[in-house]
């Protein structure tokens, strides 16, 4: 039994009775009635009991009375219910005072019904109440179902779950964020007591009860769903509905198509750079609706990078989604305040161009992939596009981080970070036949593939370093682990085989040809 003593007074025919004191206690909830029937009754009254008496014990001592009531206040007992004609023609004024006094509801009950018949009539009320309560729970579970069940939602996640439910509630990120909020609870109001504990908990808000819920998968906490105003007399089963409510956003957050996490703005635009991406839109459509969301990424020089894992299936959803963590707590990225997209290719991310370089932006996403740990000898990769200036560039840069991750298997010593640009003289000069490169690669190095073959290779090698420190012969040297002056002679030596001028930029690009055509062949 859950109701308030103000609710039993409604039922008949205790609403037959008259509360002549302790109406500041009205709202004490009834869990069970018991009958005084033994002078010790007091010692096994249990909280949230109300005791019908008909004074027999208690008639003859005032102080029996009063020690009476002191113990049931004490032990937080809902009431006392006095049958009056029989033993007690009126309640003595004094233990009324008392009662009064210490806000302990005092019920003076009519002759003519029996104590059991004010017991059916609560139990009665109650059982009405029950099954009422279980038919509701049963539609909102219904209504729960179809919604998880619906393929395509058309209506926001968040508003949806609290109008089956019908409360208001507030979800609140890891990082202690309100993402969402239908109550008319202020965002201060709903952090009290912030950090939280990860379990399912009662909280009062202002003046009323509230119901927390984490928001789990495995050990993972996203967040925490509020319940802001719900009934203190929450049976079990209603709050197996509010949990299937927060497994219901839970589920939907960790299947990582929908950040339910990011600005409202943020999201709207995630789906409609989707739409565009599969040919839905335009992209006049998409940067008037970027403009109306206040999105001013693309009003501005703009770049995508796209992130992707070796892994299939949940692992790999699981490892952009702990990548796209990363990058939104990244300081440096943070602060660009960039756009993620989770799309079958990837972890698409949307960031203005400046004012960093491309070097220090490689940089940052290595910080990223290195504090997740991944195994030792597995990174994530990632392309950068190069920079746009408007949005009907945005096609072109997405086609570049595609055609850069098609090909990460030729990256090289590149890392697991590039950008298009490092990659554009390849991807163009792929379009040459193979014959083509080799017969290339033979006739610009004919002067000194007739020499040794240990001389060839330590030749080739200070050539290719000597062309990736852009002809700079101290660097050379250092790379190498030789004296300045070997490095010297050696180049000079290499001018003399293949006939080249090292000051010239057209010999310089013969050779740099070479040794791009010769890696090319050597990766296919």
């Amino acid at each position: 039994m859950h109701l308030t003593v103000e609710e039993a007074l409604s039922i008949y025919p205790l609403s037959e009775a008259r509360l002549i004191a302790g109406s500041k206690g009205k709202h004490r909830i009834i869990k069970s009635i018991n009958v005084m029937d033994a002078p010790d009754i007091s010692d096994w009254i249990k909280e949230g009991e109300m005791l019908l008496t008909t004074a027999y014990l208690i008639k003859d001592s005032l102080e029996d009375a009063s020690a009476l009531l002191q113990t049931l206040n004490r032990r937080g007992s809902a009431g006392l219910g006095i049958k009056l004609g029989r033993f007690w023609d009126a309640v003595p004024e004094k233990l009324i005072a008392e009662a009064e006094t210490l806000n302990f509801p005092l019920i003076e009950l009519p002759f003519q019904f029996t104590f059991s018949d004010q017991m059916n009539g609560l139990f009665r009320a109650e059982l009405t109440r029950s099954t009422s309560v279980l038919q509701s729970i049963m539609d909102k579970q219904r209504k729960l179902m179809r919604f998880a069940l619906r393929s395509g939602r058309s209506r926001p996640l968040f508003e949806s779950v609290s109008e089956v439910i019908e409360t208001p509630l507030a979800v609140i990120s890891a990082r202690g964020d309100v993402v969402f909020n239908n109550s008319d609870n202020t965002a201060p109001k709903l952090l009290e007591g912030w950090p939280w504990q990860n379990r399912n908990q009662r909280f009062r808000i202002g003046d009323k009860t509230g119901f927390r819920i984490p928001l789990l998968q495995g050990d993972k906490c996203s967040g925490y769903l509020l319940y802001c105003s719900i009934d203190p007399l929450l049976l079990p089963v209603e709050e197996s509905l509010f949990v299937q409510g927060g497994e219901l956003i839970s589920y939907h957050i960790h299947s990582g198509y929908e950040d339910y996490f990011e600005h409202a703005e943020h999201r709207e635009f995630s789906g409609l750079l989707r739409r565009f991406l599969s040919g839905g839109m335009s992209c006049g459509e998409l940067a008037k609706a970027a403009a109306k969301l206040e999105v001013e990424l693309l009003q501005a020089p703009f770049q995508l990078m796209l992130t992707d894992t070796a892994a299939s299936g949940e692992a790999r959803l699981g490892e952009l989604l702990r990548l796209k963590e990363e990058y939104l707590e990244q300081p440096e990225l943070h602060g660009l305040n960039g756009i993620h997209v989770m799309i079958d290719d990837g972890l698409l991310s949307l960031y203005p161009a400046g004012p960093h370089s491309p070097e220090q932006f490689r940089d940052w996403v290595n910080t990223c992939f290195a504090n997740l740990k991944f195994d030792k000898g597995y990174s994530p990769r990632a392309a950068l596009s190069s920079s746009k200036m408007k949005p009907e560039g945005l096609r072109e840069a997405f086609a570049e981080i595609k055609e850069c991750m098609g090909m990460s298997q030729h990256w090289g010593g590149h890392g697991n970070v590039v950008h298009y640009r490092q990659l554009e003289l390849s991807l163009l000069l792929r379009r040459i036949p193979a014959e083509t490169m080799e017969k290339y690669c033979t006739s610009s190095l004919r002067g000194l593939q007739s020499r040794e073959p240990e001389y060839v290779k330590e030749m080739l090698r200070t050539l290719e370093v000597y062309l990736d420190n852009d002809g700079h012969v101290n660097e050379t040297a250092k790379k190498l682990f030789i004296h300045r002056n070997t490095a010297t002679y050696r180049i000079e030596k290499l001018s003399e085989l293949l006939d080249v001028d090292f000051k010239k930029i057209n010999d310089l690009m013969r050779l740099k040809l070479v040794f791009l055509f010769r890696s090319m062949l050597e990766q296919d």
